[in-house]
């Protein structure tokens, strides 16, 4: 039987692919930088941000781009530009709690792009068990042991698991862990037939 269901964050939980590329090309152009073309920031989608800019943007000063991201991020999540949660995925979040399953979040976002989510005020508050993301994980995604370390923490085993997820290195890191897997095509970015050589449990 599942006991616990393990939720991606970045176009699973919220749609935030197309609000973080104009997010990430306002930070160039601040820093006086060209822009990133659309298709480069989809087929790098779902990489730490941090660690891809330097391909995103060749020869990139990472520590200056964090900078003048940080303030840019806090300010398009404070206008509702970024990270907007559904009421209807809530309330999906609800149902799960009322049949007995522990939901957590995986994200490979650092703690600052991710501290807003962790606030008392916060409307997963209560909603969620646990959340994992880059800062308190040993392993992350894509690779499996990262599911490892989850089921460690609360004892299940990986077939009592169930993974939410977008893209491919989703499907590829729960069921190289053995968990199931569910893919989400609500963003649009990625067909069935991207995940066809996965075992799929159920798209959404």
């Amino acid at each position: 039987m599942i006991k616990a269901v393990i939720l991606d964050v970045d176009d699973t939980l919220c749609l935030t692919e197309a609000a973080c590329f104009e997010l990430e090309n306002a930070t160039l152009a601040a820093m006086g930088r060209d822009p990133m073309p659309r298709e480069l920031h989809l087929k790098t989608w779902g990489k730490p941000l941090f660690d891809i800019m330097p391909i995103r943007s060749p020869g990139i000063d990472v520590r200056e781009f964090r900078a003048a991201y940080e303030p840019l991020i806090k300010s398009a999540i404070s206008e509702g530009r970024l990270d907007v949660i559904p009421p209807e995925n809530l309330r999906a979040i609800d149902q799960l709690v009322a049949l007995g399953k522990s939901v957590m979040l995986l994200t490979s976002r650092e703690h600052g792009e991710f501290e807003h989510m962790l606030d008392a005020a916060h409307p997963l508050n209560g909603r969620i068990d646990a959340f994992y993301y880059k800062d308190n994980m040993e392993y992350h995604k894509p690779d499996p042991r990262a599911f490892a370390q989850i089921e460690a923490n609360h004892g299940w085993l990986p077939e009592e698991c169930v993974y939410v997820g977008d893209s491919v290195s989703d499907a590829d890191a729960a069921l190289g862990a053995g968990l199931s897997f569910v893919c989400s095509l609500e963003s649009g970015l990625r067909t069935r037939e991207d995940f066809a050589r996965h075992q799929v449990d159920a798209y959404i």
